[in-house]
């Protein structure tokens, strides 16, 4: 379990560069909380020496100073407000930077075996508390720890009997905050998580929506959304308890300390020991007091949940990416495309079976090789140790000549083009997703691009042509366009090696026939792996591998180049 302090030194690192607007902003609320001192003060002098004494001609020159004390508290509060809120954005925006970039550096396969809302909550609702305790938090503790000392130090000017008398409850504070932190601690984990859980729920069935209402399961999922929310609600409750039984907890202490206080007061003023203007400003020093005391307790609440987004955070953290760059990696990209897989031996993490074992092939510039098989017979996997999610444990993979692991990742991504089984086009327009590829690419590569995607005619005739938002995942589009969008977005890009994993699949023939012509010409002049279970392009292949689970591969050649592999 992390400590308060373990994560407060976990992420006190990104306040770099702020801590001196924090200094700032601090010493300007210092100094807000200076000013109501004096004006206290001020208060007192006048209800003695004007309104007791009757005195009108008194009244103007304090008055005056009561004034300009006002307006220097307003731009002091305004000043340190801004700058707090101003530093904890930027650790907030810094911080979540970092995890996000993080996390894409993570294989794929990590974030697979994840629910996405989790992960999503993770980047926002944890990261907000640890802002509020590391950034915000220092703030709050420094402003209210000086203030409580600078009304403290007031209350003993005025009157040093009273003030020991009301300093004497204060433990009472620190009492009610030790018992409150550890069970606030255990319930934010717990709203935390069911959090996660709503939040993977609503994404899952909406991004599942036709499905959901094809099969009538909506009252299932709005079941299984009621039950989250009901973990939710249980924990919120629990954490929302705690706060709601401690607020009034410290205002019954704080309401003890000053009835002790005016009891005790009243006494020496029929005593003629204090004046009306002397206890009222007491009074008012003490009624100052306490709220920073109370604020201090709440720093600790605060930091209690912030330590439990901590714990949450640091998980993701400390995941480790599969692969790395090696010290010195190449960044010099391959030239003619040429990859070779020689002696292959993978297996998964966690997996005792290996997913290839013993693989050999070689492709080269303008050839087709196609894989075939089962699922479950590594097909999907040579696209991942092609692309460097996944380094094998034994064997190399090569590109032309180079062992992939002395390439950067960058220069070796850039090398290859991915056509996905499953067409993915972001929010957005028709002109986004294409230039995906190039976010520098002119309007006229574009549409060169589209058009020797077989693309340009259809997206002319769309409402807005390239400007035509494509929905949710290109949902507004037909399966064939939003194909059609991903080869001119895989021309644009025009990388060397081209791998397509099933790139006919879930369109119907006369569809798929019209793609089948652009993905002729993106395939020209580059090293191309076709993954299918559809053999209508065999006679176009160079080679075809038919990887089988537990078998060698069977191979039909173009040339007489040997192609070696076995698969568990």
């Amino acid at each position: 379990m992390l400590s308060t302090r373990d994560a407060f030194r976990r992420f006190w690192p990104y306040t770099r560069g702020l801590r001196r607007w924090l200094v700032v902003g601090a010493l300007l609320l210092i100094l807000s909380a200076a000013c109501e001192v004096v004006a206290i003060w001020l208060f007192g002098d006048i209800t003695d020496h004007v309104l007791a004494a009757k005195n009108l001609h008194a009244f103007w020159t304090p008055a005056a100073i009561w004034l300009e004390l006002a307006v220097l508290t307003g731009v002091a509060t305004f000043g340190g407000s801004y700058l707090t809120t101003l530093v904890g954005e930027r650790f907030l925006l810094r911080l979540r930077d970092s995890v996000f970039a993080h996390v894409q550096g993570l294989s794929p396969d990590f974030l697979d075996n994840r629910r996405l809302g989790d992960l999503m909550v993770r980047l926002t609702g944890d990261i907000e508390a640890i802002e509020q305790f590391v950034a915000s938090g220092v703030i709050q503790t420094v402003t209210a720890a000086v203030s409580a000392v600078i009304f403290a130090a007031a209350a003993l000017y005025v009157r040093w009997d009273l003030a020991l008398v009301s300093f004497a409850v204060a433990p009472l504070f620190w009492v009610a905050m030790r018992n409150f932190t550890s069970r606030f601690r255990d319930a934010a984990v717990r709203e935390r998580e069911s959090s996660g859980a709503i939040t993977s729920v609503v994404e899952e069935t909406l991004s599942n929506q036709a499905l959901v209402q094809a099969y009538n399961r909506q009252r299932a999922e709005q079941r299984r959304l009621h039950r989250e929310g009901l973990s939710w609600l249980e924990a919120k409750m629990a954490e929302t308890r705690l706060a709601a039984l401690y607020e009034p907890l410290v205002q019954v202490i704080e309401t003890v300390c000053v009835l002790v206080v005016l009891g005790f007061g009243a006494w020496e003023l029929t005593n003629d020991r204090v004046t009306l203007g002397g206890l009222l400003s007491f009074a008012a020093y003490l009624g100052y007091l306490y709220p920073p005391i109370q604020s201090l307790g709440q720093v600790n609440l605060i930091a209690s949940e912030a330590t439990a987004s901590a714990e949450r955070i640091v998980e993701l953290v400390e995941a480790r990416p599969a692969v790395v760059n090696r010290p010195a990696a190449r960044t010099r990209a391959a030239r003619r495309g040429r990859v070779a897989f020689d002696d292959v031996t993978f297996s998964y993490p966690g997996s005792e079976r290996p997913a290839v074992e013993g693989l050999s092939f070689r492709a080269g510039p303008e050839e087709l090789v196609l894989l075939t098989g089962p699922s479950g017979s590594g097909k999907s996997t040579i696209t991942k140790l092609l692309l460097r999610f996944y380094d094998p444990q034994a064997g190399r993979v090569r590109l032309d000549g180079v062992d992939i692991r002395e390439l950067s990742l960058a220069t070796l991504r850039d090398t290859v083009t991915l056509l996905q089984q499953e067409t993915m086009l972001f929010p957005g327009t028709v002109r986004d997703n294409i230039a995906y590829a190039r976010p520098d690419a002119t309007d006229e590569q574009i549409g060169t691009a589209a058009r020797a995607a077989d693309a340009h005619d259809f997206i002319i005739a769309l409402p807005e042509g390239y400007d035509t938002p494509v929905g949710q995942r290109g949902r507004l589009l037909s399966g064939g366009q939003r194909q059609r969008i991903a080869i001119a977005r895989a021309m644009l890009r025009d990388a060397p090696v081209l791998i397509l994993d099933e790139p006919t699949t879930g369109l119907d023939a006369p569809t798929a026939r019209r793609v089948l012509e652009p993905l002729r010409r993106l395939m020209a002049g580059r090293t191309t792996i076709l993954i299918t279970h559809d053999l209508h392009l065999a006679p176009e292949a160079d080679r075809v591998i038919t990887l089988q689970p537990a078998a060698d591969v069977r191979t039909v050649s173009s040339d007489d180049d040997p192609l070696l592999a076995r698969l568990p």
